[in-house]
């Protein structure tokens, strides 16, 4: 079966920027204050639950699992570009990152106590976006958690330059309500729903969904 272009362009245009991102955004926790505390929060719930470790899932070049760690959470990353895994394992070293897609996450059943996909569903297209979510219900043990964050908004659109470089980059913001109906399909409860208004180098709202698969 061919690769969907959605995967390669994503794949491809990473890539492409892979040094350029780690130098521009070495860190985006430390300007968001609220971003960090739901995922402490996150952190908090998957250790009380105690059903597994953590996958970021599409952990760029890793800083979210880095704080993850930093959080006692076990943790590993998964990230659909070799370039940015590569960053990932040359600045945290001590942490585990692996080449994967979120559309066939390579784990058995019933594995995980908490997926973190942050900013990275925003590059699924609406027909697929489904599928990935019943990804991740098969992946995460019962009573694991699931933090999503991406753009709220309602547009769809290709990304064709960054930090000088020309890529095809498949972007989809997306209405809270209309991907927290998508998650109760897959099989997961919704525990909190949270948007943050723009900061200020920032055009849209962020929405932040934390769910869970019944025990």
């Amino acid at each position: 079966m061919s690769e969907p272009d959605f995967i390669r362009n994503t794949r491809a245009s990473y890539d492409s920027i892979a040094t350029e991102y780690a130098d521009r955004f070495p860190d985006d926790l430390e300007r968001r204050p609220l971003d960090k505390a739901l995922i402490n929060a996150f952190a908090e719930l998957v250790r009380s639950a105690g059903a597994g470790p953590v996958a970021d899932v599409g952990c760029g070049t890793g800083h979210v699992a880095a704080y993850l760690s930093s959080l006692d959470t076990p943790v590993f990353g998964i990230d659909l570009s070799p370039k940015m895994v590569a960053t990932a394992r040359q600045t945290y070293p001590d942490l585990r990152f692996h080449v994967g897609s979120m559309t066939a996450i390579d784990l058995p059943d019933d594995v995980l106590g908490g997926i973190a996909a942050l900013y990275s569903t925003i590059h699924i297209p609406d027909d697929q976006l489904p599928d990935v979510f019943t990804e991740f219900h098969r992946v995460l043990a019962p009573g694991g958690h699931l933090l999503l964050a991406f753009q709220a908004g309602d547009e769809h659109f290709e990304l064709t330059e960054r930090f000088g470089h020309a890529i095809s980059l498949p972007c989809h913001w997306r209405r809270p309500e209309n991907v927290t109906e998508l998650i109760d399909k897959a099989g997961l409860v919704m525990h909190a729903q949270v948007i943050r208004e723009p900061n200020e180098n920032e055009k849209l709202p962020r929405a932040f969904l934390l769910a869970r698969k019944p025990r």
